[in-house]
């Protein structure tokens, strides 16, 4: 049985009993919340994939634009995230089966910038690289933000999927523009 808060939508209460049973399962397991919180400090308005970005471009002199497009990307995806957080105005989960385990700069959920920054940084990691590491990057970070009760499932995919969205804006404006 589906229980919900006056008012809250049937899909709101599928997403609470989803992240209550990702926080009994994974969130119990040990290390796993100091874990997420450690990777939220990380992607905390994209300063981690910033941070990588520079140290990418500092060492490897042959892939500097393309390791200073990761910084760009991550950078314009959260921006992205911002105007659609600013739009929605979605309010974060608030249940007494959900624990939150980390502070956010704002309230409102809708996407997850963690999500959105760290999926354009790892799909220009992998144009970096050479390697396919876009999804083992991403999902520990979309599993962090429901480990710690700060998401809903639908604002890590939809955060997923314009973080992809603005990486293929940045790869093409290298492509059309030799700027990467």
């Amino acid at each position: 049985m589906i229980t919900r808060r006056k008012g809250q939508q049937p899909a709101a209460g599928l997403e609470i009993q989803a992240l209550a049973a990702i926080q009994k399962s994974v969130g119990a397991l040990p290390g796993a919340t100091p874990l997420a919180r450690g990777m939220s400090h990380f992607g905390e308005h994209a300063l981690g994939w910033m941070a990588i970005s520079a140290v990418g471009a500092a060492v490897d002199a042959p892939r500097r634009r393309d390791w200073a497009a990761v910084g760009i990307g991550a950078v314009g995806a959260h921006a992205a995230s911002i105007v659609v957080k600013r739009i929605s105005r979605r309010r974060r989960p608030s249940d007494p089966s959900v624990k939150v385990g980390v502070s956010t700069p704002s309230q409102f959920s809708f996407p997850s910038s963690h999500a959105t920054s760290t999926t354009a940084a790892a799909v220009l990691i992998a144009r970096a690289t050479g390697k396919p590491v876009t999804v083992a990057i991403a999902a520990p970070m979309m599993l962090s933000r429901l480990v710690l009760g700060v998401h809903y499932p639908s604002d890590v995919l939809v955060g997923s999927a314009l973080g992809a969205a603005s990486a293929a804006a940045v790869l093409e404006l290298s492509k059309r523009y030799g700027a990467a």
